[in-house]
C-alpha cells in the first residue's frame, strides 16, 4: 500500500475531476465509500439529466474553512492518492472504507469519536486505488497540524499491509534517493535523454564524492565532469562555505537560467555536512588533497604503490612554484620526504625521495623522483618552474598508466573488497548492524566501477544499490576496517581515470569479488530486516552479474539509445514508489516471486 499526499486550493474542481471521466477515460462507477458521514449521506445526487449535483458536498467540505478565515493554509485541500500492489487482491467498498478511516486516524486528521475533526470523503473510481479529500479546518475553529504527514502516512501504510495481508512495502527511513518529479521525467523524454536532471546529478555527486579525499577535490571533480556547482556561502562568517548545489549547463528553466538541485533535493547523505564526514580524519582535521592518505595501504601492492607516490609527486609538481614549495606540498599530502645535498656544494639541495609513512615500525621505502618518472628529477622541474607560465593550467589527468600499472590497480581493488566481503562475513553470525559502514562505502565501489569501466550495468548495478547503502534516517556510520577497504577499491578505481576501452576486460576478478561483496550485503540487510534496501542489493547484485558476462563485449559501454519509454512506464515513475523504472532494464525475466505488474491507470487531479 503507498500513498502520496497531495495539496490544492479548491475542493470544488478536486472533487468534480474525481467523478469524470479523468484524462484517458480511466474512471469508471466513482463513489463515496467512506466520510466523515455515512457514505449515503454524502453521495452527489443525480440530476434528471444525468449529472451530478455537487452544491451540498462542495458547501460541507468548504464550510469549516470560513471558520479560520486568514489562518487558512495557502493550499488548505489534503488530497490522498491509496493504492494497493498489482499483485494484492482486490479490496471491496466495505474494506476500503475500513482502510480511509485507519489513514485518517492515524494521521491524526480525523481520530475516532473526534466529533470536532476535519471534514473529509473516499472516493474510489477504480479497482485499486482510492481518493481521500479532506479540507484542514476543524470544526471547532482549529488549524490541524500536518507537519510530517507523510511519516505518519507511511507508519499507516504499513499497518494497513500487515492487517489484510497486503504486499510489504518499505518504512519512512530516508533510505531512499529524492525521486525525479512527474514534469522533470517527462522533459527528458521530450529532449530524448536517458534519464532525468536529477538523477543523472545524483548519479555525478555521487560519483565526485566517492573519488574524492576533501571538499575542494570534490568540487573539481563536479567541475571537470561538466557540472555547474554554486557555492552557499555563511551569512555571519565570511568565506564560510555552508553548502552547495548543481546543475547541468544545458537545463535551464524557462527564463534560461540552470535549474539548480541542493545536495539534500538529491539524496539525505548528499548535504555537505554529511559529505564533509567523509573528509575528516580520526583527530577531526579536515584532510589536505592527497592520493595517499585515504588508501589503506595494507591493500596496495608495490606497483600501485609507486604509481601513487608518482601521482602525488606529479601533483605537488603541478601546484608548486620552487623548491621549498615542491617539498612542503609532499608533506601535506603525507608523503615522508628526504633531500639529497651536494657534497662540494653546502646546502644546495640536488635530489629527493620519497616514501609512505612505515607502518607497524616498519622502515620506509624510498623511492628518487627520478626513478618515478623521468620528468620527476629535481633538475627537470627546477628548469619546468623556471620556464613555467603563471597562466599554465596544472596537468590533473592520471589516464597516464601503463596496462601494467592498470591491471595493478584493479587487481589490488578486487584485494581490498575481498577483504571488506570477509569482514562483513563477520558480523552475519554476531551483529548484523555493525557492518553499516562497509554497506556504505560500497556505493562508492560501485559507483567509481562503473565510472572507470564505463559498463552500463555497473551504472545500473550503482544506481539499484543506492538505497541499500543508507543508514535509516541518513545517518552516518563510523568508520570501520571493511569500510575503509571499500573506500581503497574506490580511491583506486577513481585514480584510474574513465578509460577509453568501456569493458571491464581489466576488471574481472574487481567484478567478481563485487557480486559477492554484494550477495553477502544482501543477506546482512536480511537479516537487519531492512527488506527494501536487500532487494536493492539483490537487484544491484543481479546487474553485476550482467557486467560480468559482458566482459568481453566490446559494445558492453554503449548505452543502448534506441530505447524508448511508453506512456504508461511514463505515468508509473510518477506514483510515490513506481511500479516500474524509468530506464529500460535488460537484466532478464523477472523471478517466480516477483510477479509482472499490469499497467493501470495511474491516480491523477485537477484542482
Amino acid at each position: 500500500m503507498i500513498g502520496k499526499v497531495l495539496r490544492g486550493k479548491r475542493v470544488e474542481g478536486l472533487i468534480r475531476y474525481l467523478y469524470g471521466p479523468g484524462r484517458r477515460g480511466e474512471h469508471h462507477d466513482p463513489r463515496i465509500v467512506a466520510g466523515f458521514r455515512k457514505a449515503g449521506e454524502l453521495e452527489p445526487p443525480i440530476r434528471p439529466d444525468g449529472s451530478r449535483d455537487f452544491r451540498q458536498l462542495d458547501g460541507l467540505l468548504s464550510q469549516p474553512l470560513a471558520l479560520l478565515g486568514e489562518r487558512n493554509y495557502r493550499k488548505p485541500v489534503w488530497h490522498l492518492a491509496l493504492r494497493a500492489a498489482p499483485e494484492d487482491p482486490i479490496l471491496d467498498d466495505h474494506q476500503w472504507a475500513e482502510i480511509a478511516k485507519e489513514v485518517m486516524a492515524r494521521t491524526g486528521l480525523a481520530a475516532d469519536g473526534d466529533d470536532d475533526a476535519v471534514r473529509w470523503i473516499a472516493v474510489r473510481h477504480g479497482e485499486d486505488h482510492i481518493h481521500v479529500v479532506a479540507t484542514l479546518a476543524r470544526i471547532d475553529g482549529v488549524r490541524p497540524d500536518v507537519w510530517n504527514d507523510g511519516y505518519r502516512l507511511r507508519d499507516a501504510c504499513q499497518a494497513i499491509e500487515r492487517h489484510w495481508g497486503l504486499r510489504s512495502t518499505a518504512p519512512a527511513d530516508r533510505t531512499a534517493s529524492r525521486r525525479p518529479k512527474r514534469a522533470e521525467a517527462e522533459k527528458a523524454v521530450r529532449r530524448g535523454r536517458l534519464m532525468p536532471s536529477r538523477t543523472l546529478l545524483q548519479r555525478k555527486v555521487q560519483t565526485a564524492a566517492a573519488g574524492a579525499c576533501n571538499e575542494s577535490e570534490f568540487f573539481e571533480r563536479l567541475r571537470a565532469d561538466g557540472v555547474l556547482v554554486r557555492q552557499r556561502f555563511s551569512q555571519t562568517t565570511a568565506d564560510e562555505v555552508t553548502g552547495y548545489a548543481v546543475a547541468l549547463a544545458d537545463d535551464a528553466n524557462a527564463d534560461g537560467k540552470p535549474i539548480w538541485f541542493g545536495g539534500s533535493k538529491l539524496a539525505a547523505d548528499l548535504t555537505l555536512p554529511k559529505l564533509r564526514s567523509r573528509w575528516t580524519a580520526a583527530d577531526g582535521s579536515v584532510r589536505a588533497p592527497s592520493a595517499v592518505r585515504p588508501l589503506d595501504r595494507r591493500h596496495l601492492s608495490a606497483r600501485t604503490r609507486r604509481v601513487l607516490l608518482r601521482t602525488a609527486v606529479r601533483r605537488a609538481a603541478d601546484e608548486a612554484r620552487t623548491t621549498s614549495e615542491f617539498f612542503h606540498r609532499l608533506q601535506d599530502q603525507g608523503l615522508l620526504v628526504k633531500r639529497r645535498y651536494s657534497q662540494t656544494v653546502p646546502g644546495q639541495i640536488t635530489g629527493y625521495a620519497v616514501a609512505f609513512p612505515a607502518d607497524n615500525d616498519t622502515e620506509p621505502t624510498w623511492s628518487p623522483g627520478s626513478h618515478l618518472a623521468e620528468d620527476l628529477s629535481l633538475a627537470r622541474l627546477q628548469h619546468r618552474w623556471a620556464s613555467f607560465s603563471r597562466h599554465r593550467t596544472p596537468a590533473t589527468d592520471h589516464n597516464d598508466l601503463t596496462p601494467e600499472e592498470r591491471q595493478a590497480f584493479y587487481d589490488d581493488a578486487a584485494r581490498a573488497a575481498s577483504y571488506a566481503t570477509a569482514q562483513i562475513r563477520r558480523h552475519l553470525a554476531t551483529n548484523p548492524h555493525a557492518a553499516q559502514d562497509a554497506c556504505w562505502a560500497a556505493s562508492d565501489a560501485l559507483r567509481t566501477a562503473a565510472q572507470a569501466t564505463g559498463n552500463r550495468h555497473l551504472h545500473r548495478a550503482a544506481d539499484s544499490y543506492d538505497r541499500a547503502a543508507r543508514a535509516p534516517y541518513g545517518r552516518i556510520p563510523k568508520p570501520t576496517p571493511a569500510g575503509n577497504a571499500l573506500r581503497t577499491t574506490a580511491r583506486l578505481l577513481a585514480l584510474t581515470g574513465s578509460h577509453k576501452d568501456r569493458t571491464t576486460s581489466f576488471a574481472k576478478l574487481l567484478v567478481t569479488n563485487l557480486i559477492t561483496l554484494l550477495d553477502t550485503i544482501t543477506e546482512i540487510r536480511r537479516l537487519q530486516n531492512h527488506r527494501a534496501q536487500a532487494e536493492a542489493a539483490r537487484q544491484a547484485a543481479a546487474q553485476t552479474r550482467l557486467a560480468k558476462t559482458t566482459a568481453d563485449d566490446p559494445t558492453g559501454g554503449a548505452p543502448d539509445l534506441t530505447t524508448t519509454i511508453s506512456p504508461a512506464r511514463l505515468a508509473m515513475t510518477a506514483f510515490p514508489n513506481p511500479w516500474a523504472p524509468l530506464h529500460s532494464d535488460t537484466s532478464g525475466a523477472p523471478r517466480p516471486d516477483s510477479p509482472t505488474p499490469s499497467v493501470r491507470p495511474r491516480p491523477e487531479r485537477h484542482l
